[in-house]
């Protein structure tokens, strides 16, 4: 088991005073080889598990664990030498681009040995390494995002959110260039989405969030085939179907 989350809860002030529970006693585990899917709607805590999964902030209470050892309760220096067995990959690839830095320097400066052959492992010409990704299509530039999430060969990467802001014809093909990556590296892979559409099309387990809990939990084609909780079946009723290219 390469990440596993025990009892976590995150709490953030109120405006007005007070607390609100983002995160509230959510576990889970990610295996090697494996993609879980993480869903539920805006707002039922996923993007706050998948910072504390990442290490980006502290949980108020519960733990995290990378590889058998601590991970949430380890100090920067201690996480530091692993961080690179972990990428990221967020719906908003454009933000998270230095506008003043080509494709290439982007690889490049994350770790990239060859641009590249890093390209071409995504899909994209290697002739884009000199381009700036303002100039790139939305589904090329997530191409990018991943082509910079695995410049390090990373163990893990945890996607949040990363074809919601893409066309509908281009977010089969971002899910299944993941799908083969996942597989062709043996990575574990968490993928985050308020859509069940998008969670079914290629996870192994699949997880359902709800105002900070997890209602319902398991194997993606028994939980598809029968969900136990209303809610769930609200959000496979609303998923639109996603084809295979």
């Amino acid at each position: 088991m390469l990440l596993h989350a025990t009892e976590l809860v995150t709490r953030f002030p109120r405006p007005g005073g007070g607390t609100r529970t983002a995160v509230d006693g959510v576990g889970l585990e990610l295996r090697r080889g494996e993609t879980l899917g993480l869903v539920g709607e805006s707002g039922s805590g996923k993007s706050t598990v998948a910072r504390l999964l990442l290490a980006l902030r502290r949980p108020d209470a519960g733990s995290v664990e990378f590889d058998g050892g601590p991970w949430s309760a380890a100090t920067e220096r201690a996480r530091r030498p692993l961080r690179p067995r972990i990428g990221a990959i967020y719906q908003d690839s454009l933000s998270s681009f230095d506008p003043r830095w080509s494709v290439g320097r982007l690889l490049r400066d994350a770790g990239a040995e060859s641009v590249p052959a890093l390209l071409e492992s995504v899909g994209l010409a290697a002739s884009l390494e000199r381009r700036s990704p303002r100039t790139l299509s939305g589904g090329q530039r997530q191409r990018v995002s991943i082509a910079r999430a695995l410049a390090t060969r990373p163990d893990v990467l945890i996607c949040d959110e990363p074809v919601s802001a893409l066309d509908v014809s281009v977010q089969a093909q971002i899910l299944d260039l993941l799908d083969d990556l996942q597989r062709r590296h043996g990575l574990a892979l968490l993928l985050i989405s308020h859509d069940l559409g998008v969670i079914a099309h290629m996870s192994d387990r699949i997880a359902v969030m709800r105002d900070g809990r997890l209602v319902e939990s398991g194997p993606a084609a028994a939980l598809l085939a029968a969900p136990r909780e209303d809610y769930t079946r609200r959000l496979l009723a609303a998923a639109p179907r996603l084809d295979r290219g």
